[in-house]
C-alpha cells in the first residue's frame, strides 16, 4: 500500500512539473509573439510620449524605470493570450512573425493601427450625427 502510494505521489511531481515545464515554454513562447508583433515598439512609444515632459536630467532613470515595467505588461499580455490560443497556434503565430510577410505586418501594424483609430472616430462621430438626427 505504501509502495502504490509512493508511486502516486511520484507520478503526480512529475506531472505537475510537465506541466509546470510546459506552460513555461508556452508563456516563452507567448511573449516572443507578442514582441514579434511590433507591441514593443507601441510600449517604448508610450512610454517616450509619457515621459515627454520629464527633464532632461532624469530622461535616463524614467526611461530605465519605466522600461523594467514591460516584463510585468509581458507577462499579463501573454496569459491573456494564453487563455485563447493554444501553445501550438502561439507557435504558428512566431512562426509566422519570422516570415518576411509577418516582419512586414509588425513593422507597418502601428501605423496602420493609429490610421484606423482615426478613421474608427470619424466614422464614430458621424454616425453620432445620424442617431442625433432620429432623437
Amino acid at each position: 500500500m505504501k509502495k502504490i502510494l509512493l508511486v502516486s505521489m511520484f507520478i503526480v511531481a512529475v506531472a505537475t512539473q510537465v506541466q509546470a515545464q510546459e506552460n513555461t515554454e508556452f508563456k516563452a513562447n507567448t511573449v516572443e509573439f507578442l514582441q514579434l508583433t511590433g507591441a514593443g515598439k507601441a510600449f517604448e512609444s508610450a512610454i517616450d510620449q509619457i515621459g515627454y515632459n520629464v527633464s532632461a536630467a532624469n530622461k535616463e532613470a524614467y526611461t530605465k524605470e519605466a522600461t523594467a515595467t514591460l516584463d510585468g505588461l509581458y507577462e499579463k499580455m501573454a496569459e491573456l493570450y494564453m487563455a485563447e490560443f493554444t501553445p501550438s497556434e502561439i507557435k504558428e503565430l512566431v512562426a509566422f512573425y519570422h516570415t518576411d510577410l509577418g516582419k512586414k505586418l509588425a513593422e507597418k501594424q502601428l501605423g496602420l493601427m493609429q490610421k484606423a483609430m482615426a478613421f474608427g472616430q470619424t466614422w464614430g462621430m458621424e454616425v453620432s450625427q445620424i442617431a442625433q438626427k432620429y432623437n
